[in-house]
């Protein structure tokens, strides 16, 4: 308990001074302002952990400062006092959130005691939401993995950032998972307990987009025959992802930069504004920069959107990452069986390919591959063709050796596929384009043998009618 920060703001100078003693007796730290400006203004800057302000002050009063403290942060307790026990303003105070009320003249254990209580509300709604922030990530199948240097740095700044209410702009490339960031600093924010909301700029016509945002009043426009709600109003007290924000048409971006700047926006058709209280994440894949350069992007709105920017690195700048995510993606697609095993081969290919498509685009290969495969073990044959033999791969046969002729180009190649389709034949002359027949004539020209001899199962791959063609 002691160590704990108690702000007591009256304008009567006797009346801090009276309460810094006891309190401060007690072990607390105590802040004292002498109006409710100079209150508010100590609220924001030295995050207290129980406000106790007299309700009649000159300029803002108890009840304003009440009102101005929930808004800035709802989890802070607030104890009013006042002169008298029955005062309507007193109670209507109660009911308007603050945690309790005493009489001027109230004993000193009474006041210690209603700052105990305020101190334990305050720990338990902490604790509450802690265990909140942890239970939605436990069923959220989706998270980040990573322990490259790279993630590490993202991580920490996720956990510097979470709790401010600055607009944060997440960078980087399609699938690296900027939704997911987006997720994380919103579950470590003061907001967890408010909404998550997102929107693809990309995804909605831009006719449309402007009315998702913002909302719109019935008759506004045709189809229009109700008054609608924009996300910037169902994200209220919670976190609003804008997902590809540089998608975004010009004269939305005139309508974004008031929100921001102004805290409040105007429905489509409508003239009054509405006051809004979200916190916003923007992301993109884009250069935003060369985009302001090039016109297509309002440079006083980026800067607005970039107070805090967050890069999320490619899969291919942390490839160390890779065998973490495979393991993580075979536990989750594994439903309710045993996972399943991954060879050194396939894990080989997996760290060499370059995933354009990034985190999302492996998770979606291992997910397909578990699908496909028969055996417990994901080896080199059940990876798209694109991914065994990518490329890269093709290339490097003609990098490796640039003298050797076309014949043995060729046979390298098929040596290839036959060693990744684990010399299933017939799969193998599908992978390069021929018929079963020409692969085995090509087979018995270059003198070439599955290694360990030759069994029945191979001879069988090949029906009657192509052993006669041979």
């Amino acid at each position: 308990m002691a160590g704990e920060k108690i702000l007591v703001v009256d304008d009567e100078q006797s009346m801090t001074q009276y309460l810094g003693i006891v309190l401060r007796k007690e072990g607390f730290e105590v802040i004292t302002a002498n109006g409710g400006r100079e209150g508010l203004e100590r609220a924001k800057t030295d995050a207290p952990d129980v406000v106790i302000t007299d309700i009649k002050m000159p300029g803002m009063d108890g009840i304003q400062l009440l009102q101005s403290i929930k808004k800035h942060d709802p989890a802070i307790p607030v104890v009013i006092m006042t002169a008298y026990a029955s005062q309507q303003s007193a109670i209507d105070a109660v009911n308007m959130g603050a945690f309790q009320y005493l009489i001027k003249n109230a004993k000193n254990d009474e006041i210690k005691l209603v700052v105990r209580n305020a101190l334990e509300m305050r720990r338990v709604r902490q604790e509450n939401q802690y265990l909140k922030r942890e239970l939605k990530r436990g069923h959220d199948g989706k998270t980040i993995i990573g322990t490259s240097e790279e993630m590490i740095r993202v991580f920490k700044m996720v956990e510097k950032v979470a709790d401010s209410d600055a607009t944060i702009m997440i960078q980087g490339e399609s699938g690296t998972g900027k939704e997911l960031i987006a997720k994380e600093i919103h579950y470590g924010s003061r907001r967890v307990n408010g909404p998550f909301v997102s929107i693809n700029c990309g995804a909605i016509p831009r006719d449309l987009l402007e009315s998702n945002l913002f909302g719109h009043v019935k008759g506004s426009f045709t189809g229009a025959v109700r008054d609608s709600s924009g996300l910037f109003q169902v994200a209220e007290g919670g976190t609003f992802f804008l997902d590809e924000v540089g998608e975004m048409p010009l004269a939305t971006q005139v309508k974004l930069l008031r929100a921001l700047q102004e805290r409040e926006i105007i429905p489509v058709g409508g003239t009054q504004p509405i006051k809004i209280d979200c916190r916003l994440v923007a992301a993109t894949n884009a250069d935003l920069e060369r985009e302001v350069g090039e016109g297509r992007f309002r440079a006083d709105l980026y800067y607005r959107l970039n107070v805090i920017p967050v890069r999320l690195p490619s899969l291919r700048q942390r490839r160390e990452d890779i065998p973490l995510l495979v393991d993580h993606f075979l536990r989750r697609h594994a439903g309710d069986g045993t996972p399943k095993s991954i060879s050194k081969d396939t894990l080989d290919i997996l760290m060499k390919y370059d995933w354009p498509g990034n985190v999302r685009e492996l998770e979606n290969v291992i997910e397909r591959a578990v699908i496909l495969d028969e055996t417990g073990r994901l080896e080199p044959a059940d990876l798209p063709d694109k991914i065994r033999l990518g490329p890269s791969q093709r290339g490097s046969l003609i990098i490796e050796s640039p003298t050797l002729t076309l014949e043995e180009l060729e046979r390298e190649y098929i040596l290839k596929v036959l060693h990744a389709t684990r010399w299933q034949k017939k799969k193998a002359s599908e992978i390069l384009g021929i018929n079963a027949s020409t692969l085995y004539r090509k087979l018995i020209a270059y003198g070439v043998e599955k290694p360990g001899g030759r069994d029945m199962e191979d001879d069988e791959e090949m029906s009657a009618g192509e052993q006669n063609a041979a």
